[in-house]
């Protein structure tokens, strides 16, 4: 047991049954002694146990509280709340919240790598941070873990859309419900979210508007529609009994268009490839068409134009045309009237 500091505030460090615990106390050094002979006190009294006794509960018994009081209420990602549940309750189910630290956290970090990206380990464990977040707002654990552990370094450049042959196979191969969806993400950009929730209302044909409420940003936007979007939205069947626009026989929304997705990938050819690059594959070709950043950005709903940057080099001649714009305005300016008689003479930014 002992009292260390570390930058400028002072620590303990003390043993329970076998167990080392460490608590960050403050600035000061006479405080943090005090605390230490009060947990010697508690220890030797047995009121330490009595203490972790009020936050006895297993990590599954939690997790089904914090989906029931937090996810289900608040969140839009449920479906992806539900998935990061079911790997971290495999992984942790058994044991206690305070049994739980960053040593077993990195154990898991490591055994998910060898499974899955970097990018959908960091999501589990930002899931599992909140967690114990609401645990110790909930009074059910005193201390975060996975604030001491240090999350994957993530590649978000990856670009992957598909060239025009690929557009006219992967469309050909589609059937029934999913070729109107695909239809709909390569036209308009929606994530697959907003597509699958998209209902009838939500539709205006007269004015060729697609409304969007419930947006990963939970801003609203207003999507246009070309006449191929538009086209296959009208030729879609309508359930009579359900507002939404792609549904099962039930008026259910489908919930999850991965197999059909992928079988039609397969049967296309078509490798590396995600529905979420049928959004890339809409930006990509706007921008090799000609169409400024500023506009795909807002096409695409991003609230800054950092993300929509990585769009910028499918444009192979869009900074020639800059300097080209700007010639031809130089040219204006630096073109002198011409005296009576004389030819008119122009100037360079360059003299040599």
């Amino acid at each position: 047991m002992g009292v260390y500091q570390k930058g400028i505030d002072f620590y303990i460090d003390y043993y329970v049954n076998g167990r080392r615990k460490r608590e960050k106390i403050g600035p000061s050094k006479a405080l943090a002694k005090k605390v230490l002979q009060k947990r010697k006190i508690e220890i030797a009294e047995n009121k330490y146990l009595d203490i972790r006794r009020q936050y006895k509960v297993k990590f599954e018994e939690f997790a089904d509280t914090y989906i029931e009081l937090h996810s289900k209420p608040n969140k839009k990602s449920l479906r992806s709340d539900l998935s990061n549940m079911r790997r971290l309750k495999s992984f942790f189910s058994g044991r206690y919240l305070y049994d739980i630290d960053a040593l077993l956290i990195e154990k898991y970090k490591i055994h998910r790598a060898q499974e899955v990206s970097p990018a959908t380990v960091n999501r589990e464990l930002a899931q599992l941070k909140h967690m114990f977040t609401k645990a110790i707002q909930w009074n059910k654990a005193t201390d975060n873990p996975v604030k001491k552990v240090k999350l994957f370094k993530e590649n978000n450049k990856r670009l992957r859309y598909l060239e025009k042959e690929e557009i006219i196979k992967l469309l050909g191969n589609c059937r029934g419900y999913l070729k109107p969806i695909v239809i709909v993400a390569l036209n308009t950009g929606m994530r697959r979210g907003e597509i699958l929730s998209l209902k009838w209302h939500d539709i205006d044909f007269r004015r060729n508007v697609i409304h969007l409420y419930n947006t990963k940003n939970s801003e609203k936007r207003e999507v246009p529609m070309n006449e191929m979007a538009k086209t296959a939205l009208i030729r879609t069947k309508k359930h009579p009994e359900s507002a939404y626009v792609f549904c099962n026989g039930r008026g259910e929304p489908f919930k999850d268009i991965k197999k059909s997705f992928l079988q039609t990938l397969k049967k296309s050819g078509i490798v590396d490839f995600r529905f979420h690059d049928l959004r890339h594959t809409f930006a990509s070709h706007l921008v090799m068409s000609g169409v400024d950043l500023n506009t795909v950005r807002e096409l695409l709903g991003h609230k800054s134009l950092e993300m929509t940057l990585r769009y910028s080099h499918l444009s192979p001649d869009h900074k020639k045309r800059a300097v080209d714009i700007l010639s031809r305005r130089m040219d204006t300016i630096w073109t002198p009237s011409p005296a009576p008689g004389k030819a008119t003479e122009k100037h360079s930014f360059i003299t040599v």
